[in-house]
């Protein structure tokens, strides 16, 4: 599951906010230092991250997990699940980047700068099945949202190997394959832009359609990854541009409860573990898990730069609430 939305205030930050929705509440924030060097699981190749994160992540068997983050560049991004569209490669080449799917954020956060640095070394990488892997981590089909302080956001998506590049003005990624088709699915509740019709969207454009909404549909209420991307979107178009920063991680917060996923043990296994989102421009990472009442800030600040150890910061997954009296 997951749904991820971004907003562009008015003062031209960049919020990309999402929930995670997991059977059971893994993550939690974390810093990780400029030269941090790791392996990944799929044949223990040594690599080395140029560049300082922030994000939601999690420390296992002595290897990083990152969800989400910023780095210290401006660059976001998000996994997101990606039922049965991904295509993952089997066979060793010692002459690519071969990492687990679910390592891809982690090095693309680590090791790039904008949207276009990635675009440029795409073909470099291929995420591996575990049919020839050291180590079994089943098969996580996952697909990918980014945006950089430019403005420009797209899908990446393992369909194909170099895996597919797509241009995401709309702001808006769920879980199903062929991306193109659920905008097609999208055009019965909205009217888009003419510029969106034709491909020409210009970078940081906040809304791509017309607000017409008449003769349109009313968005559907489940929780499948197809309704949560129209009921997004929907709401997302609708709702008043922000200010700035802070009025879009308002703004994102109510879009999200939208598409959150509560916890229905009975019927699904999966709910909306936690929120989280990231800027661009002030490099920062806001966390909220399902059962806290309060968002956790965390900002990777120039003084940060420096450091040389990895930090996972401790968040009680309890209610919080101000009490008067």
């Amino acid at each position: 599951m997951c749904t991820s939305i971004l907003q562009i205030a008015k003062d031209g930050v960049h919020v990309l906010s999402r929930t995670m929705d997991w059977p059971t509440l893994e993550n939690s924030p974390l810093f990780v230092p400029r030269g941090f060097k790791w392996q990944t699981v799929f044949d223990h190749r040594n690599y080395q991250n140029k560049y300082a994160l922030i994000g939601g992540g999690s420390m296992k068997r002595g290897r990083i997990d990152v969800s989400d983050g910023v780095n210290e560049f401006g660059l976001c991004a998000q996994k997101l699940t990606f039922a049965n569209g991904a295509q993952l490669v089997d066979e060793r080449h010692t002459d690519k980047i071969q990492l687990a799917p679910f390592e891809f954020i982690f090095w693309v956060l680590g090791n790039f700068k904008s949207v276009l640095e990635i675009e440029e070394h795409i073909s470099e990488v291929e995420l591996m099945s575990e049919k020839f892997s050291d180590w079994k981590y089943g098969k996580p089909e996952l697909h990918f949202s980014m945006v950089d302080e430019t403005g420009r956001i797209v899908v990446i998506e393992p369909t194909q190997n170099p895996m597919r590049i797509i241009e995401n003005p709309l702001g808006i990624v769920t879980n199903s394959p062929h991306f193109e088709r659920q905008l097609e699915r999208l055009d019965k509740y909205v009217d888009f832009t003419p510029a969106f019709k034709a491909g020409e969207v210009p970078l940081n454009t906040p809304k791509v359609t017309t607000g017409n909404l008449s003769g349109k549909s009313t968005p559907p209420g489940s929780y499948s990854p197809g309704s949560r991307f129209i009921r997004a979107a929907y709401f997302k178009e609708r709702a008043d541009q922000p200010v700035d920063e802070q009025a879009a991680i308002i703004s994102s917060w109510h879009l999200l409860e939208s598409v959150s996923v509560p916890r229905n043990t009975a019927h699904q296994q999966t709910f909306s573990v936690y929120r989280a989102a990231t800027v661009a421009e002030s490099r920062s990472y806001y966390f909220q898990s399902y059962n806290r009442g309060e968002i956790t800030k965390l900002q990777l600040k120039p003084e940060m730069l420096s450091w040389t150890e990895l930090r996972i910061y401790s968040v009680a997954d309890e209610l919080t609430v101000n009490n008067l009296n």
